[in-house]
């Protein structure tokens, strides 16, 4: 494979992105520029965005609880409470409001823990459940109440779907997810797919309000090469479904050797022009001021300048 340096990485994704420097820094003459990477009036990674038509404002990053995340737990759960918590809440004081959580990474504890005493508006949850069973999605909706000690949810996704029937197979679970959503359990419902032709039944379904996509410029650990994704994913985020983008780094295979850097990896999220939002798995309070200042970098780079102090 031939090694991408990072001025090979910038002229590629500058043909996909040329909207960046046209119609969205313009101000929206085309529907092109709708579709915008971001909203042009978007200044810094903690700026609110809307994820898509779901009702949903969040910071344009996200922090993900989930990093090898499975059986309940994860690399952040696994540094303990005190540790999560200092992780959580430097986000939060920096200003990010959206966290990203499942019942796999067994994070809600944790995270209902660590934000304990902060206002529940103050910040958005998503979070995520395996069952395929209606009956057991239905436990999980009030068990996942009771673990992050809320009222609301405010994103919940059906988690890892491979199966391109998904919207016909998973349907009893689609109407759990609706009816918690009617009773105001739930504010918006979605999925995460893992295989091209889940995320084609995803990009067809109008009950789908959040897609959480895995994007990034090495197509790692993606379930498509770039520009077929790329053009699946605009196409989900013209209808009006809330994009968020993960596997911003390719679970770290993309940065290391240094062809890339995370902050190469953030401007392609920003500038791809098929994601809202997107959220990046941290370990450390260095990782969390590394996104903020990587992605800060991007959009000053891209002309979502801020205004210059007095």
């Amino acid at each position: 494979m031939t090694k991408l340096t990072r001025r090979k990485f910038i002229g590629t994704v500058a043909a996909g992105a040329a909207l960046v420097g046209g119609a969205v820094l313009r101000g929206g003459e085309s529907e092109a520029a709708t579709l915008g990477p971001v909203d042009p009036g978007v200044k810094s990674p903690t700026d609110r965005v809307a994820l898509g038509r779901s009702g949903l404002k969040v910071s344009l990053v996200g922090i993900g609880t989930g990093s090898i995340g499975y059986a309940r737990r994860s690399n952040q759960t696994q540094l303990g409470q005190p540790a999560f918590t200092k992780l959580m809440r430097h986000a939060f004081d920096r200003g990010v409001n959206f966290f990203d959580l499942a019942d796999a990474y067994g994070s809600h504890p944790f995270f209902r823990e660590a934000m304990r005493g902060v206002e529940r508006s103050r910040f958005v949850v998503q979070t995520k459940t395996d069952s395929r069973d209606p009956q057991a999605a239905a436990a999980d909706v009030d068990r996942f109440l009771k673990e992050l000690d809320t009222d609301y949810l405010d994103s919940l996704i059906i988690h890892c779907v491979a199966d391109g029937e998904w919207t016909t197979n998973l349907r009893g679970v689609m109407d759990v997810f609706s009816e918690a959503k009617r009773k105001g359990k739930v504010r918006a419902v979605g999925v995460t797919c893992h295989s091209f032709e889940a995320l084609e039944a995803a990009a067809a379904s109008p009950w789908v309000e959040i897609n959480q996509v895995r994007w990034n410029p090495r197509a790692a650990h993606m379930d498509a090469g770039v520009e077929t994704a790329r053009t699946l994913f605009r196409g989900m985020r013209a209808k009006g479904q809330g994009m968020v983008g993960m596997k911003v780094v390719g679970q770290g295979d993309i940065v290391r050797g240094g062809a890339l850097t995370p902050a190469d990896c953030f401007r392609f999220q920003v500038e791809s022009g098929v994601v809202d939002a997107f959220v990046v798995g941290v370990e450390s309070t260095g990782q969390i001021d590394e996104l903020l200042s990587g992605t800060q970098l991007a959009l000053n780079e891209l002309g979502y300048r801020s205004a210059p102090a007095a």
